[in-house]
């Protein structure tokens, strides 16, 4: 089997980005979404994605019309039947994902691949909802989606050596250097950054420094595109808290124990540039 038909469960900023990366890359793709309201406004976030690099000189406007035309939108999962490649982009909780890998696996082809753009749940858990667990895999692309080169696919013990290939082989269409890792949470990228975001959370909770400062100092110091606090804030706090807490219940380890001031700001709606305010305020 070989991919030709990609199908996005998701068209929030990740599952929206996974799909514009597919249709630039000529494939033809199905993106769902929960209720018609969700599916435009994620559309509507594509075309004008595509739009800006239109302007930008990035893309034509023939491109730009080509690569809508090949996506279609729906908020009924059975759509995705003919699909050869099902990635799900959808909130990161365990349960929710088990319980749409267990549709799709009644719904998609018997050599269909599912695969997973989850941050940090482990993929095993989510396989073991299907009858095809050596046809799941993880795929797990980074915001924003058309412009973060790598992706961290991810094998279980039981994923197959053939779904491995066939999901670098899309990748690699994509353009996207790919990164095989292990079925452990936080994968390769989690792993590493979150507690150096909760390191520098726990400094500022700490008085070690201002919020400016410790981006400042990090920035420049470390020539870093973005300061902590502003990455945390990009990311969105909920999901930097969710990361964090499933790192714990696998580890045991205090560095990835989420501080006080991080599991406030979620309780009170602060998550980040998503909600408009979160360590710095944002315009929405």
């Amino acid at each position: 089997m070989t991919v030709e038909r990609i199908g996005v469960v998701g068209c929030g900023q990740m599952g929206g980005g996974i799909a514009q990366v597919c249709a630039l890359a000529e494939y033809p793709v199905v993106v769902m979404e929960q209720t018609p309201d969700l599916l435009h406004r994620g559309l509507a976030r594509i075309d004008a994605q595509l739009g800006r690099d239109v302007e930008k000189g990035k893309l034509s406007a023939d491109q730009r019309q080509a690569a809508m035309a090949r996506i279609s939108g729906t908020t009924d999962l059975s759509s995705l039947s003919e699909c050869d490649l099902v990635v799900e982009a959808v909130v990161e909780n365990l349960d929710e994902k088990r319980r749409i890998f267990a549709a799709l696996d009644r719904i998609v082809k018997p050599d269909a691949i599912l695969a997973s753009n989850t941050s940090s749940v482990c993929i095993m858990e989510i396989a073991a909802a299907t009858e095809r667990r050596d046809r799941v895999a993880g795929m797990h692309f980074f915001n924003p989606v058309p412009v973060m080169p790598v992706v961290e696919v991810v094998k279980t013990i039981v994923t197959s050596d053939d779904a491995i290939d066939q999901i670098c082989a899309v990748a690699d269409k994509l353009h996207k250097t790919v990164v095989l890792a292990k079925d452990t949470p936080g994968f390769i990228v989690n792993l590493l950054l979150v507690p150096y975001l909760l390191d520098a959370i726990r400094a500022l909770e700490g008085g070690v420094a201002s919020r400016d400062d410790i981006d400042t100092a990090m920035k420049l110091g470390c020539g870093l595109p973005m300061g902590p606090l502003t990455l945390a804030d990009f990311i969105g706090l909920d999901t930097l808290l969710y990361i964090g807490d499933v790192l714990l219940n696998e580890f045991h380890q205090e560095k990835y124990a989420a501080p006080p001031l991080l599991r406030r700001m979620v309780i009170a709606g602060m998550v980040g540039r998503k909600s408009g305010k979160g360590f710095y305020e944002y315009t929405r």
